[in-house]
């Protein structure tokens, strides 16, 4: 047997051999499509807890989504059809109003996704779904009821608000501003840190005598830009 022989051989058992353990090696576990805890959302989910909320006149369900349940039905009105889904033969699609409430608490507490997600019985990946879906149909359907005056007639008519409501002349509106935390973005540095000790961008809005809001912005890094 020449040196060619031998080599040809030794490619040969090598590949037997690790063919063998290829073989030897244990199967994946295989991955649940949904955890029992997610099954369980068949028999209680997010529908049945807004229906108990509203019905319990202790102001439960205005805490819970930070407004009323007339205010929740109007909003879900103009923007359930941006937001809903369809069933597909392997699952169940989150009805419209589920996903507009998982959007609401996460307004309303900052809460983390995985936190939601053990509320509301479904996956984290869902809840980032349900939370995108949400803003931008309401950036859609709602971009055009913040609006400045436009003329001197409709500020003088915020000024004569704000004395005749609350007795404070010669005002224009009321301005106040958030923190809205965020992870650091990339390659920005200290650019996006606050004196909080966190990464945020600010959000300021200004509000008329009746409390809409005539003036929003958001995105700046910190109040002195």
């Amino acid at each position: 047997m020449n040196s060619d022989d031998e080599e040809v051989c030794a490619l040969a058992a090598y590949y037997i051999l690790l063919s063998g353990q290829c073989l030897l090696k244990k199967k994946k576990k295989r991955r649940w499509w949904m955890g029992a805890l997610n099954k369980s959302r068949e028999r209680y989910n997010a529908s049945n807890m807004l229906c108990d909320l509203r019905s319990q006149p202790s102001g439960r369900f205005e805490n819970f989504c930070r407004m009323t349940a007339t205010d929740f039905e109007n909003l879900l009105s103009r923007i359930g059809p941006f937001i809903a889904k369809q069933d597909t033969n392997m699952r169940k699609c989150v009805p419209s109003q589920e996903r507009l409430a998982i959007a609401l608490r996460f307004f309303a507490t900052g809460d983390s996704f995985a936190s939601l997600s053990y509320l509301f019985k479904v996956s984290k990946q869902t809840i980032s779904r349900c939370v995108d879906d949400v803003c931008l149909a309401i950036i859609q359907e709602l971009k055009d009821e913040v609006e400045l005056p436009s003329n001197e007639e409709e500020w003088l008519k915020i000024a004569q608000d704000y004395e005749k409501i609350w007795n404070f002349p010669n005002c224009l509106g009321a301005i106040d501003g958030k923190h809205i935390v965020i992870e650091c973005p990339k390659n920005t540095e200290s650019e996006f840190y606050n004196y909080k000790g966190t990464f945020s961008v600010v959000l300021l809005a200004v509000v008329d005598a009746n409390y809409p809001f005539i003036f929003v912005d958001i995105g700046c890094q910190r109040p002195d830009q």
